[in-house]
């Protein structure tokens, strides 16, 4: 009867010590990570998109616009 609730409080010890393991240093890599992320990029998104942007598409209208901006 007492090595059956030995046997019961060493495993279900020894997981809760790998959960909290695993939990902490998941914890800690996401923020090193966030960290560097923000330092290298300055807080700017880059994508990873093949298609090109386009901002606008020349036509008379835009062209009024610009003139008369300036």
């Amino acid at each position: 009867m007492h090595e059956e609730r030995r046997d019961f409080l060493k495993t279900t010890l020894g997981a809760g010590v790998v959960g909290v393991t695993t939990f902490l240093a998941a914890k800690t890599g996401l923020a090193s990570d966030k960290s560097q992320n923000a330092t290298s990029s300055n807080g700017v998104v880059t994508g990873t998109s093949p298609k090109k942007e386009i901002l606008y598409k020349k036509t008379a209208n835009w062209d009024i616009y610009y003139k008369s901006s300036y």
